[in-house]
């Protein structure tokens, strides 16, 4: 049910309308999914004050942390380039 992809704003550029085709490494499985929606902030402690966890793919019972990014995109990143929601929809 994820709906919005966290991603540092300089690794990806995309445009609204664009499609990201996902692979799961392990079985192949592919999911092709369009942009709907760009949501650009400064780190990711200030992008998670606006998304719900389960649209940010956190479980109901699960602590959110804005912390769990710092795990692929240090503070010195987030505050070099910002961040950024990439709101998705499955085709």
């Amino acid at each position: 049910r994820k709906i919005l992809m966290l991603q540092q704003n300089h690794i990806i550029r995309r445009v609204l309308g664009d499609e990201i085709e996902f692979t799961n490494i392990t079985n192949g499985e592919k999911l092709s999914v369009d942009i709907i929606n760009l949501h650009k902030y400064h780190s990711f402690k200030e992008l998670y004050k606006h998304f719900n966890k389960i649209d940010m793919g956190y479980n109901k019972d699960e602590p959110v942390e804005p912390k769990d990014m710092e795990a692929y995109y240090s503070k010195e990143e987030q505050n070099k380039y910002g961040v950024l929601g990439i709101k998705i929809r499955k085709k």
